[in-house]
């Protein structure tokens, strides 16, 4: 049995029973004094009642394991549960229709249909009603997902890129309205889109509510918060907790001069780290999901999950409890609201990466390892790192899959194991050292125009920012009217791309990278971005749409015209569903070879992630084939191996036998 907190295991079974029969009287009660009865059919009364039973015992446990030392556990119990069927009597027949659909498919994001994409809203289309009028270009390119950055209403000024939330209900008034998001929700959800947003749950901006009350001095507020009058508690803490933004602030707690005491701020001083050992936080968080939900958001991108519990002497990162938090919400989500998946982001540890994806807890997951690899392989020319990161991390569970990505809205950190690389006589901290400058463009060579991020003068840890065609060599290109250097990056983000959209799991783009756009260094004229280098690659496209091509460089519409042909192409494949590989050796470091296979379909990736020609190992490929004569499914031609296979610079297959 799992872990029960202080609940003799004999006794769980009893002890979870009997709080369901305490349950189900005042629901009973609710119903009747709130006329419920009049709003909600049988059936759906019976498969809320069907999914409390089935999940209960679990919810039971994860909420006592918590919160079990509280004197009002049982409040909280209740007052959860209350909430959770509240939501779920507010959920509107489109969304319990999806409920079901899913529920009758629940492993429909591991097709191979299934393309990501991620945007701002005002960057990409200036607001939502913009964005409406986008949804055929969208369609178009074959996306079955969207993630909205940031909209809901934040500070003027400096707000993180939206990630510092007022109102977890109100729209940025300068992106539209509520009601406009309810609109695009059901376009796309006509154009086979699924709404993917933030879940920004590990702190509020400190103009929300519960910040401004925790301000006004009301005692049950500033329990929402880690608040403190001195240094001491923050000074313990401080010993043991890294810093994540080393320029803004040294140590992860802020002096507030309107209340005098220090606040716990992992990340800036305005966005307030919530205090998950109270259960008032775990539900009042827990209602905004639950709306979320409602609004017609089918994913959820879980932000900073590894930051959300802390604990005095430990580095307050990837801990237990901050597990058994995730999971607790999956478990009302599976009994309010059973379509809402949830994306982990934790840009941590491999080894820490893979804890957070699980039936139970995150059904999928951002891939930050295969992204920091891949750009590893493309600067060194070997594939080494990447296939030891990958042969025992790439599997998943049967009901997970991976988000892979090549870049986001944020920066690029080498998370990879240091291990990992000991074992291939790799010095890890050197090693990081080297991508830095490479990806800065201060390493003699390099092809990038990347800048850097986050600089800590201690530790020399670092990250780097820059858009995909400018740290893959077409800015530089373009400066050097050259071009061969650009025919060499296209090339090289072709590559890249069919390794994202072709290893396992949901491929992701960011929009915009489609067209091959280029930093834009202007942030550093606006006062609110100036000091935040990310906004390099966070750049606005809507002036060129409908036809960006014609406003960003030359080399844009070929770019889109080759990521177009990989995009058709997976869509195709059937042996791209799921995330299941097997990787096979050809005989050279600087190749990356794998087979999928699905439902009976088998296809063989063969790539050269470096700037020469390879002859590889064909014997390799034959006896997965098996056989000499095979089709790549991306151009269509017909190539006969035999036991030396050429593969030109950058070049991929998709091998199919004949």
């Amino acid at each position: 049995m799992h872990n029960t907190g202080s609940i003799a295991p004999e006794r769980f079974e009893y002890e979870a029973q009997r709080s369901l029969q305490r349950i189900h009287s005042r629901l009973e009660v609710y119903r009747s004094c709130n006329g419920i009865s009049e709003q909600l059919s049988e059936n759906d009364l019976h498969a809320f009642e069907q999914r409390l039973e089935t999940h209960w015992k679990e919810l039971f446990r994860l909420f006592y394991k918590l919160y079990g030392t509280h004197y009002d556990f049982h409040y909280h119990l209740e007052q959860l549960i209350l909430s959770a069927f509240a939501s779920f009597v507010e959920r509107s027949p489109e969304m319990k229709q999806l409920d079901a659909a899913r529920l009758r498919e629940p492993l429909w994001y591991r097709r191979e249909t299934m393309l990501g994409g991620a945007l701002y809203v005002d960057l990409f289309s200036k607001d939502l009603k913009g964005l409406q009028k986008q949804i055929p270009y969208l369609k178009s390119m074959g996306f079955t997902y969207i993630h909205l950055m940031p909209l809901f209403k934040s500070p003027d000024g400096e707000n993180d890129g939206g990630y510092a939330v007022s109102n977890y209900r109100r729209v940025d008034d300068r992106l539209g309205t509520t009601e406009d998001l309810q609109e695009v929700t059901r376009e796309f959800r006509k154009a086979g889109i699924s709404l993917v947003l933030d879940f920004i749950f590990n702190h509020t901006a400190d103009d929300h509510e519960w910040a401004k009350r925790a301000q006004s001095g009301e005692i049950e507020y500033e329990d929402y918060f880690h608040i403190y009058p001195s240094r001491e508690i923050p000074d313990r803490y401080d010993r043991t907790v890294r810093e994540i933004f080393p320029t803004v602030r040294r140590g992860s707690f802020s002096w507030h001069n309107g209340i005098n005491k220090w606040v716990w701020t992992t990340f800036n001083n305005y966005q307030w780290d919530l205090r998950y050992a109270n259960p008032d936080v775990f539900r009042g968080m827990m209602q905004e999901m639950l709306f979320l939900s409602n609004m017609g958001v089918e994913i959820l991108r879980l932000d900073a999950v590894a930051f959300i519990w802390k604990e005095e002497g430990t580095s307050c990162e990837n801990l237990d409890k901050a597990h058994d938090v995730i999971r607790a919400y999956n478990s009302i989500a599976r009994i309010a609201a059973p379509s809402l998946l949830f994306k982990s982001e934790a840009i941590v540890h491999p080894d820490e990466v893979m804890k957070y994806i699980d039936e139970g807890e995150c059904q999928l997951s951002y891939n930050p390892h295969l992204k920091a690899t891949v750009w590893e392989y493309i600067s060194t020319r070997d594939a080494s790192l990447l296939k030891k990161s990958i042969e025992h991390r790439h599997a998943l569970p049967e009901a997970c899959s991976w988000c892979n990505y090549l870049r986001g809205h944020d920066d690029i950190g080498w998370t990879f194991d240091d291990a990992d690389a000991a074992t291939l006589g790799i010095n890890a901290f050197d090693h990081r050292q080297f991508l830095n400058r490479f990806y800065s463009g201060q390493f003699e060579g390099s092809f990038a125009k990347g800048v850097p991020f986050q600089y800590n003068p201690e530790t020399h840890d670092m990250r780097v920012c820059g858009t995909l065609a400018s740290l893959a060599g077409i800015e530089q290109a373009i400066e050097k009217d050259d071009s061969v250097l650009a025919h060499h990056a296209i090339e090289r983000i072709c590559v890249m791309h069919s390794v994202i959209l072709s290893i396992g799991g949901i491929p992701l783009l960011y929009l915009g990278d489609e067209w091959g756009m280029l930093n834009d260094y202007d942030y550093v004229d606006d006062e609110r971005k100036r000091e935040d280098s990310r906004w390099v690659h966070r750049v606005a496209l809507h002036d060129t749409f409908p036809e960006p091509g014609k406003g960003l460089h030359p080399y844009s519409q070929v770019l889109h015209e080759r990521i177009c042909k990989l995009l058709e192409a997976r869509r195709s494949l059937g042996a791209f569903a799921g995330v299941e590989m097997q990787l096979f050796d050809v005989g050279k470091r600087e190749a990356l070879s794998y087979v999928r296979q699905h439902s009976g379909e088998r296809i063989l990736v063969v790539q050269n992630l470096s700037d020469r020609t390879l002859e590889v190992d064909g014997s390799a490929i034959i006896s997965r084939g098996p056989g000499h004569h095979f089709i790549d499914r991306i151009t269509q031609t017909e190539h006969t191996v035999s036991r030396a296979f050429e593969l030109k610079p950058y070049q991929h297959l998709w091998l199919q036998r004949c």
